[in-house]
């Protein structure tokens, strides 16, 4: 694992620990995983799969059924589907933190792949993007015959990601395949062979109004995030969370919902809740506690706090990204 210069602080020692550490968990989530293959949610697989079983997101438990797909397709598109129109095509495991906070379905020959996102945009999520329509296609053409003759139909991409992070954005924005290649500049002014665009929304509450005024679930949705953070401000993540539950649960918001799923909610959310900032925070208050109580003592809390946040779900990539900053 490499440490950038802004992470010097940490001696050889503590590093090898963490290498270790992270290198025990990573080798017993692959031994777990070693017979389990990416698979592909159907409309009618979808309501059997057990979240605890694919960690799912509070975000895929809420909007992946074709009503609440078909609800998200008319409000970003402006059209008038059904649930019937739907066919979901979500995969399990493949982007963002081993979770599912992706949604993907086919409808009137698209097929829409939408991700909710709260860490800083990254600009590589564009290939990771691609990743993930090849591996959808590949599952929905599998019994296709790709060497014969017939030409064979695939669905047009479409790539959303539903932006509520902390970081000021923008309302709209894109991320294009053609801004990573190599420069070159016998290319300049030629269009590339192979382009791909990614529309990113800004969903937090205000933004994008017209949104949260096609679509009540996510208007719900919004109005949940919005409440814990606030909440935070006062008290501890869950004692954040529980409250928004509750008081969205007193308004009619989501109620249904929350009241099928709150203690599902509750759980899924602490876990997933921005492991970005978690970590961040995690090592600064390590060290300014290894500051105050000695180096070693602080490297300890250090190295315990970063089990805790991956015995909650943090993936090895998370960590791997936080410790290069």
């Amino acid at each position: 694992m490499k440490i950038s210069g802004n992470s010097k602080k940490i001696n050889d020692g503590v590093d090898m620990r963490n290498n270790h550490i992270l290198s025990c968990i990573n080798a017993q989530k692959d031994a777990l995983n070693e017979d389990k293959n990416n698979m592909t949610i159907t409309n009618t697989e979808a309501a059997a799969i057990p979240n605890r079983e694919h960690k799912s997101s509070v975000f895929a438990l809420l909007f992946g059924t074709p009503e609440e797909a078909a609800r998200m397709c008319n409000m970003l598109f402006g059209t008038n589907y059904g649930p019937n129109d739907i066919e979901m095509a979500t995969l399990v495991n493949v982007l963002f933190r081993g979770r599912i906070n992706d949604l993907a379905f086919v409808v009137d020959g698209k097929l829409v792949v939408l991700i909710e996102h709260q860490s800083t945009i990254n600009p590589n999520m564009v290939i990771r993007m691609l990743e993930y329509y090849v591996d959808v296609n590949s599952r929905l053409m599998k019994e296709e015959n790709l060497y014969g003759s017939k030409p064979i139909r695939i669905a047009r991409p479409e790539f959303i990601v539903l932006y509520n992070g902390v970081d000021e954005m923008l309302d709209y924005s894109e991320l294009r395949l053609s801004d990573l290649y190599i420069k070159n500049e016998h290319l300049d002014g030629q269009p590339p062979a192979l382009e791909m665009v990614v529309k990113v929304y800004n969903i937090n509450k205000g933004r994008n109004p017209q949104f949260a005024e096609r679509n009540p679930t996510l208007d719900g949705y919004e109005t949940l995030i919005a409440m814990i953070r606030e909440n935070q401000k006062t008290m501890s993540l869950e004692e954040a969370i529980k409250k928004a539950v509750n008081d969205c649960i007193e308004q009619n918001i989501l109620k249904d919902f929350l009241l099928k799923h709150k203690q599902e909610v509750m759980k899924m959310t602490i876990t997933e809740w921005d492991f970005d900032v978690e970590l961040k925070i995690a090592r600064r208050e390590s060290w300014e506690e290894g500051r105050e109580e000695g180096r070693e003592e602080g490297e300890a809390k250090e190295r315990q706090k970063v089990i805790e946040l991956i015995e909650r779900g943090a993936t090895l990539e998370d960590i791997k990204k936080i410790l290069a900053m």
